[in-house]
Formats: structure tokens, sequence, C-alpha cells
């Protein structure tokens, strides 16, 4: 269970560099916060992780509280708390689809760029938050990667833990990794881009002839979906093939030359700071359980997880289900209807599902919404226009 966590905000004294326009960021920051906290526990169904969560609120309207003493002092007026914003809104939307853990690294992203905000305000009045923020993180690494809706496992002996039964527990590792969320997001954008632009050159070509741009869609909707697929198989398999090897003869010089293989051991654990007595005992140690050994010098040595080394199929069909999804948007008005309300639903219903997966790729990287979603339509849109004159040239050079 989370420890609580100590405070020193009472004993802060304000000073000058913080502003009433900086005050007010900050006070919506602690209220985003508060607002994405108490939501995760109320959708978390494991205690221990929605006790966590609710130790974490508290210590964020303890921040907020702190903000809006700020403003006091300064003579402005606090706001009225306000719902969560659209980015809180998406990460709860997340959760209660897909479990808390499904969010963790959006929300380890949040709390490392409130972290970044404060320090870069370089005022003493911020230095415990950001050490706060920092132990938000801390708490997220103690929940012992239990899943919602699990209970909570007993953590085994230090003794009978391997870097593998580590690397299982905490599963933020793995969410990064995998990175199933981010490859569903610019899947689907591939798909839309790549597919409104297929559309918009055979509209222009074709003067809009709506038979041949849902042919043109149809096809190219197919055709990226089935090549996106077998390129990540192909490209999931090899690496996994390449990797599958490299732990196969990590095997065979462990079993063949355990001499050597401990030396390396021994080595790597100097390059880490041990002193040389210190890594000998290590690697002599670690040679005692060769299954130890070998998970130790595939990751230290290789840089490979040997429990993470994806799915091919996995990969394929999440490539070919997100480029359909993205694929099919320009395409559905020219389903429903023919000429220019097809060609203008297909721009407008593309706009908007550009927009949305800008936004979905503002959760990941942390910036704006606004920024994203602006910048995903404005590429999107730009291909598109191209590829419609382009179109237009072609159509009228045929004529």
């Amino acid at each position: 269970m989370a420890r609580a966590i100590p405070r020193a905000i009472g004993t802060i004294r304000f000073m000058a560099p913080i502003d009433v326009a900086q005050s007010l960021d900050n006070l919506r920051l602690e209220r985003d916060a508060i607002n994405l906290y108490d939501g995760l526990a109320r959708i978390e169904n494991v205690p221990q992780r929605a006790e966590a969560f609710r130790t974490i609120a508290g210590n964020e309207r303890r921040h907020a509280e702190l903000w809006a003493g700020k403003l006091r002092e300064l003579g402005a007026t606090v706001p009225e708390p306000g719902g969560p914003r659209l980015r809180i809104r998406a990460i709860l939307l997340l959760a209660r689809l897909f479990g808390t853990h499904a969010v963790r690294d959006m929300v380890q992203a949040l709390e490392g760029d409130e972290e970044e905000l404060y320090l870069a305000q370089g005022a003493p009045e911020v230095e415990a938050i950001a050490a706060d923020e920092r132990e938000h993180a801390a708490i997220w690494k103690r929940l012992d990667g239990t899943a919602a809706g699990s209970s909570a496992e007993p953590a085994k002996p230090a003794g009978d833990t391997k870097p593998s039964d580590i690397g299982a527990r905490e599963r933020w590792h793995r969410a990064g990794q995998s990175g199933t969320l981010r490859a569903t997001i610019f899947g689907a954008s591939d798909g839309l881009v790549s597919n409104l632009a297929l559309v918009m050159g055979v509209a222009g070509a074709s003067s809009g002839e709506g038979r041949f741009v849902l042919l043109a869609g149809i096809a190219g909707l197919l055709a990226g979906a089935f090549s996106m697929a077998a390129g990540e198989y192909i490209s999931m398999q090899s690496q996994r093939e390449l990797f599958e090897r490299q732990i196969a003869l990590e095997r065979a010089e462990l079993e063949a030359m355990p001499d050597e293989e401990q030396a390396e051991l021994a080595m790597l654990y100097r390059a880490k700071g041990f002193t040389e007595q210190e890594a000998d005992t290590v690697a002599a140690r670690m040679l005692a359980d060769p299954q130890h050994a070998l998970d130790t010098l595939v990751r230290e040595e290789l840089g490979l997880d040997p429990d993470q080394l994806g799915s091919p199929w996995g990969a394929a069909g999440g490539s070919f289900v997100a480029f359909g999804i993205g694929a099919i948007v320009p395409v559905i008005p020219y389903v429903l209807a023919t000429g220019g309300v097809a060609f203008f639903a297909s721009i407008g219903l593309s706009v908007a599902a550009l927009f949305a997966v800008g936004a979905g790729v503002s959760l990941l990287t942390g910036r704006s919404l606004l920024f994203s979603g602006a910048r995903q339509v404005l590429i999107g849109s730009a291909a598109a226009v191209v590829t419609y004159f382009v179109g237009i040239a072609i159509g009228v050079s045929v004529a």
C-alpha cells in the first residue's frame, strides 16, 4: 500500500517570482490532477491501488490550496473548481475501458510534465511540490503491477526474485515498450491520411464520380491494411527470430564457457560502479543459477528483454485493424451518398477524424490537445489537397 508522503509545504514562504498568471496556471494544473486521481480511485477495483490514488489526490488538494492561498495573497480572485479538461476526460475514459494499468504511461507523463513545469519556474516555493511529483511517480512503481479487478499478490522474498519477475510486476515498463496504444493511434493515422489522399486524388481525376472514388477507397483500404499487416508480421517475426538466435547463442556460451561468462558478468558489474571484489562475488553467485545468469547476460550484454520479444500475429492484427479503421473514414460518405454531398461529407468527416487522432497523439506526447489536433489536420489536409490537384491534372491530361 502506498505510504503517506511527508509534507513540508506548510513551512514554505512564497516569494515574488510567482505572479497571478503563473499561480492560476499552477492551480489549474493541480485541479486537473485532483480530477484525474479522484476518477482513477473511483474506477479502480483493487483496494490497494484505489487507496494509493486517493493518497495522491489528497496531496494534489494540498497543492491546490497552496496556490489558492497564493492568489489570495496577491489580491486575486480564486476561480471556482470546474470539471476535468478534455485530456483528463480522455484518460479516464481509457481507464474505464481498459483499466487503470492501461493509462499508467499517460499519467506518469503528466506527472513528469508537472514536475518539469515546477522546476522551470525556479522559485523556492515549488521545490517541495516538484519533489512530491517525483514521489507520485514512485507510488506508481510501488503498485505491484496488480491489474484492475485482480487481487494484490504478496511480494516474493528477495531471494526468490528473478529479473523477469520484477519485469512482470512492474508492468509500466511493458506498457511503454509494447506501445499498443501508440501503435493503434499511429496505425489509424496512417490509414486515414493515406486513404484520404487517395480518395481525394481519384475524386479530382474523375470529377467526383462516386463509383470510381468508392472503388478506389475500398481498394486502398484493403491494400493498405494487408500491406501494413504483412509488413508488421515480417518485421516482428524477423526481429523475434534474430533475438531468439542471440539468446540461444548466449545460452550455448554459458554452458560451454561458464568461466568466461562469469568474467563478463563481473566486468558488467564493475562498469556499473561495483568494486572488483564485489563484482566478482555477485558474478559468482549469479552463475550458481544458470537461468538467472542467462537472464542477466541477455538483458545487460545484449540489451534484450527475453520476456518482451513481441507477438508477430498480434502486431499484424493490430496494424490491420487500426489502419482499416482510419482508412474507412473518408470512404463512408461515398457508401451513403454521391456527388458533391459525398465529397464534402468525406472532407468534413476526415477533418474531424484527423483532429481526433491528433488529440489521441497528445495523450502520448504531453503536447496541447489543440496543437496536436490542428497539426494532424494540417498534415492530412495538405496531403489531400496535393493529391486532389494532381488528380485533376491527370484527369484533364487523360481527357
